[in-house]
């Protein structure tokens, strides 16, 4: 619920309609910053929010070459942040976001740990400020807000959050496809909801658009990013033979096409496992048939060689 105009809205959305969630939530805080804006015609999107939104580049590179401040003010090239081992959740966010920062990151949050994977050791995170005039304190208090939140046992290395120059940080918003506008009348960023998975080398592997990210969804787009990489063989099993990415539900859905390929590969190895078994089977009592018969044979055989027992015949007359 919100107010424009004087007036009480009440939004209510069907849960599988993620991407237009995330959109009216940005759009709904951006309004509630114009205290003075003129009425608004259905429909009409303000001049201000125009280019606002996400593009998929799916399997871009990442501007990597770039450099940034991290939270304990040491300069950083994004490239030794990301590259690696592990997949990167990387958000882009601004510290002093009244509203849509905090939801998007206490959302990642609140998923993540429910999911049994170690940040810092099996998955890493990289939040960037998009706002040039942060600095280094104000991004080291927000991340140890987010780590105390997230829990665990958390590397200092772990989760930077970065700032940066203007220029660095609209080249980085522009290679992954994040369009954001600064309001000059409320001093705030129109932005939306977004997190962003990139693989081990630097590719960027799948977008999730909104503020709540369920478990689920979470460590499977992290075992997806990393290409089996992280996680266990179930997941793996899970995820190339059971779901599959819905862009427009947001989420990981079961996939008739991959289940019923495994049911029939399941089909088939039963058949010929059955054939098998009853092909051994066979042989094994056409083997004691023929013992049987052979041992029959040997039997006859000795009978008719010794001939019949008792005292042997005489012929002819009786003797003198």
């Amino acid at each position: 619920m919100g107010r424009i105009g004087g007036r009480s809205l009440t939004v209510r959305m069907n849960p599988r309609c993620r991407p237009i969630r995330f959109a009216a939530a940005s759009l709904a805080i951006f309004l509630s910053s114009r205290s003075a804006a003129a009425p608004i015609l259905a429909l009409e999107l303000p001049a201000a929010l125009s280019g606002v939104g996400v593009v998929h580049p799916l399997s871009a590179p990442v501007p990597l070459d770039l450099t940034f401040v991290d939270h304990t003010g040491k300069n950083v090239v994004l490239r030794d942040l990301i590259v690696g081992e592990r997949p990167v959740i990387l958000t882009l966010n601004y510290y002093n976001c009244p509203m849509l920062c905090s939801l998007t990151l206490n959302g990642m949050v609140d998923g993540l740990r429910d999911v049994d994977l170690q940040l810092g050791v099996e998955y890493d995170i990289v939040t960037v400020s998009i706002n040039p005039n942060e600095g280094p304190e104000l991004a080291a208090q927000n991340r140890k807000g987010y780590v105390a939140a997230l829990g665990g046992d958390v590397p200092e290395t772990a989760w930077p959050f970065l700032t940066g120059t203007q220029a660095n940080i609209e080249a980085l918003a522009k290679g992954v496809g994040f369009g954001y506008r600064f309001d000059e009348r409320s001093g705030e960023y129109a932005h939306t909801a977004s997190i962003t998975f990139v693989t081990p080398d630097g590719r960027i592997s799948k977008y999730m658009n909104d503020v709540v990210f369920p478990p689920r969804d979470l460590r499977l787009a992290m075992v997806d990013a990393s290409q089996g990489r992280v996680g266990g063989l179930i997941d793996t099993l899970l995820l190339f033979n059971c779901f599959q990415w819905d862009p427009e539900a947001g989420s990981y859905v079961p996939s008739a096409w991959k289940i019923m390929r495994v049911g029939g590969i399941i089909t088939v190895l039963l058949i010929v496992g059955g054939v098998l078994i009853l092909h051994r089977m066979g042989r094994r009592s056409s083997g004691q048939g023929n013992g049987i018969d052979n041992a029959h044979a040997a039997s006859s055989s000795r009978t008719d060689t010794a001939g019949p027992s008792g005292p042997a015949l005489q012929t002819g007359g009786p003797q003198a």
